[in-house]
């Protein structure tokens, strides 16, 4: 952006080159020198401004879709909300975690290589405590994870990774699986040292505890998607498959739903006395002649005309006639 000087900055700039006490010559010479401007290789750029855009909005999605899960699995108040994207050497992120955390490590295919979501002891415990039938208060000493502890919070961050996928779905079809967990950051290497990644910081609250959930995506895993992130592209993809996905789906659960087919061989009228008295061989007349086809209901609506047999020894009905719209009432008649 250009700064515009004002009229008293421009007044004072013609008086210091009119007195001398500024050169035009040694003004032009500054405009053509380079500028050097620092650069940490150790901190190297993998992701544009743009890539952590996207970054930003796919995982504010997941935050909402996490925030749902947990309530309902917690069944109390839990809110969970984006607090930063950014990128930084792995190393820094491992440095930057408590000795004892929790950290879920996952793959999510197609994509290749393993990612991390990290929750703080403070938070993990509250969880747990919830799960167990307390208030959701987090011990203030916290200890090593039992085996019941242990397969609690597998079975619950296991789930939660389904909301992951449900977020990048405008990007690309992942399906995250949990692949351990292991609560000493120093047992874990999912990246080099100097591999840039992508941390998503996702500050928590359960109640009255609160702390940090951080994603850490390894640049190396998704550099296949990366492509995929650009603003434009997922605009026109989300507008595109938003509407084929909608009817796909609408197309599947209509195909897939189930209605029951009646074939009504006729109807008669008896009284509550002749109900009582009926036995073995009485015959019950139909209103409907033998000769006459049978009504055949999809659900309560007349559809298609029909004769009764069988087929493979099983009793059957064969269709004659498909009933139009509107006859299905005069028929009814």
């Amino acid at each position: 952006m250009v700064d515009v000087l004002s009229q008293n900055e421009i007044d004072a700039l013609l008086a210091a080159l009119s007195s001398g006490e500024m050169d035009a010559e040694e003004l032009k010479k500054e405009e053509t020198q380079k500028k050097v401007r620092a650069y940490d290789f150790k901190r190297a750029t993998r992701f544009s401004k743009d890539h952590l855009r996207s970054l930003t909005r796919i995982h504010e999605n997941f935050a909402r879709l996490l925030t749902t899960y947990f309530s309902t699995q917690l069944r109390t108040f839990v809110q969970i909300n984006v607090v930063q994207v950014e990128q930084l050497p792995y190393d820094e992120f491992i440095r930057s975690i408590p000795k004892m955390t929790i950290l879920n490590i996952f793959e999510a295919e197609p994509l290749e290589g393993r990612m991390v979501l990290e929750v703080h002891p403070n938070v993990a415990f509250a969880m747990l405590d919830r799960l167990l039938g307390g208030t959701g208060i987090s011990p203030s000493k916290i200890n090593a994870l039992t085996e019941i502890e242990t397969i609690i919070m597998e079975r619950i961050f296991s789930r939660a990774l389904d909301t992951l996928q449900e977020a990048w779905k405008t990007v690309s079809d992942l399906y995250p699986r949990l692949e351990a967990l292991e609560t000493n950051p120093q047992f874990m290497q999912i990246a080099s040292a100097n591999d840039t990644i992508a941390l998503i910081s996702l500050s928590t609250k359960i109640g009255d505890t609160t702390g940090m959930i951080n994603l850490c995506i390894p640049h190396v895993v998704i550099e296949p998607v990366m492509p995929r992130l650009s603003v434009h592209h997922m605009f026109v993809t989300h507008k595109k498959s938003k509407s084929i996905d909608e009817a796909d789906a609408l197309k599947q659960r209509v195909t897939k739903a189930k209605l029951p087919i009646i074939a009504e061989l006729g109807h008669s009228e008896i009284s509550v006395k002749e109900f009582l008295n009926l036995s073995v061989g009485d015959v019950i007349p139909l209103t409907k002649p033998v000769e006459q086809g049978l009504h055949i209901l999809v659900g309560e609506k007349l559809k298609f005309i029909g004769s009764p047999g069988t087929l493979k020894g099983k009793v059957a009905v064969q269709i004659s006639e498909i009933v139009e719209e509107g006859a299905e009432e005069q028929n009814g008649e």
